[in-house]
């Protein structure tokens, strides 16, 4: 395949016009969205100095989409997709907005950084399902694959840019005009949010049965299902036992490598930089054929990368791996999106992206609270490595049965369990 041809691919999702505006709308935020994590998370560390609290902002910020995304994907099946997404980005920039001005002047302390993370979480509980359900209503069914690699794409880009910003402004200006920034980003985001025009078929149609009875539907769908039921747990495994390792960065900066704010952003650049052509990568592929294999061979990745990175002193090594593991995760992570965005069956797509969005947030949550309470006495890199072996279990499980998944995923796409 051709260069020409294979960024044609990529952009496809581009020739619909909601999409386009979507993603133009979208793109600062996320600039904005991550010059705020990296922000808190150095702000945790200068008030703490404490693996186990840089564990506990990221569980504030991470879990409740644990407990609320059940409720939410039913939402996201029931009501105005678009009236969901246009609430949430206001509320996500009044946050971003208090949290500026507490830093600003002087009076954040970490219980009121924990409340505003927390209040980030639930936000985000709601509106990543809607999100998720959104897209295939802002595209054709055969430009599905290109919308979720450039969503992809553009948020792991903003994963380096954002950063690279942030440890900037952080030396040069204080953290609290990053979190200006980020409250900034989110007005052309809202604005696009109120120019797309809803398709008939966006609002999804009301099921009459209970709210309660349809999230169990979306579970017992997602888990009989042959092929998104391993998917999501070995997503729920890597979650937890590898991914947190990203909302650790600011403890590995410091006392693995002895770097402080500009280290922690070039590990957070590098680990963009990775994603990004991981994610372009799986843009111009054709199809899903060879996706399953594609995934289980990103795992693989991801374990040893992080195993070299847990392993390392030598901050260069350590960049390489971040930056390898960083784009086996998007590989793995977009790639398992894709597949199950096209084989789930329309009725249930909110519940099952939920479930989705669940494990992959609630995941980090998980295992950073875990992880950096661990490492406040074993230190940064045991916890790391128990999980690259735990992750290689889960891997081991999934190949047995890739045959099964193949069929579910790729060869059936779109059939139910």
């Amino acid at each position: 395949m051709s260069l020409a041809s294979s960024a044609a691919r990529f952009c496809q999702a581009f020739r619909n016009r909601d999409y386009s505006i979507y993603c133009i709308g979208s793109s600062l935020t996320v600039i904005g969205l991550w010059m705020q994590r990296i922000a808190i998370g150095w702000v945790t560390w200068q008030l703490t100095e404490s693996p186990t609290w840089l564990g506990i902002i990221s569980f504030a910020e991470l879990f409740p989409v644990v407990l609320l995304s059940p409720f939410a994907g039913a939402l996201a099946d029931r009501l105005d997709r678009i009236s969901i997404a246009r609430v949430a980005q206001c509320l996500n920039m009044i946050q971003a907005t208090i949290l500026t001005v507490l830093t600003l002047s002087g009076t954040l302390t970490i219980w009121s950084l924990f409340a505003l993370a927390l209040w980030t979480g639930i936000v985000v509980s709601f509106w990543q399902p809607a999100r998720m359900a959104l897209i295939p209503n802002l595209v054709r069914r055969e430009d599905l694959a290109s919308a979720v690699a450039i969503n992809s794409v553009i948020f792991n880009a903003a994963r380096f840019v954002g950063p690279a910003i942030a440890g900037l402004v952080i030396v040069g200006y204080g953290a609290g005009y990053a979190f200006l920034a980020n409250a900034i980003s989110y007005l052309p985001f809202i604005a696009a949010l109120f120019m797309i025009r809803p398709r008939p078929d966006l609002t999804p149609r009301k099921g009459g049965d209970g709210l309660f009875a349809q999230m169990i539907e979306g579970y017992s769908y997602s888990l009989r299902h042959p092929g998104i039921g391993p998917t999501l747990v070995l997503m729920l495994v890597s979650c937890i036992c590898m991914r947190p390792v990203f909302e650790l960065l600011p403890g590995y900066a410091v006392e693995i490598f002895s770097r402080g704010a500009e280290g922690l952003s070039m590990m957070a650049t590098v680990t963009g930089v990775g994603a990004v052509a991981g994610g372009i990568y799986l843009g111009q592929r054709a199809g899903l054929e060879g996706l399953v294999q594609l995934s289980l061979v990103s795992v693989a990745a991801m374990i040893v990368s992080l195993l070299v990175f847990s392993l390392t002193s030598n901050f260069w090594v350590g960049l390489v791996a971040l930056a390898v593991a960083g784009g086996a995760m998007v590989t793995h992570g977009a790639g398992a999106q894709t597949l199950i965005q096209s084989a789930v069956e329309d009725g249930m797509r909110g519940r099952v992206v939920a479930l989705y969005g669940m494990l992959f947030r609630g995941g980090p949550a998980v295992g950073a609270l875990a992880m950096g309470w661990v490492s406040d006495w074993a230190g940064l890199r045991w916890p790391l490595i128990v999980g690259c072996g735990l992750t290689a279990l889960a891997l081991f499980w999934m190949i047995s049965r890739r045959a099964a998944i193949r069929e579910a995923l790729e060869a059936r796409g779109g059939t139910g369990p």
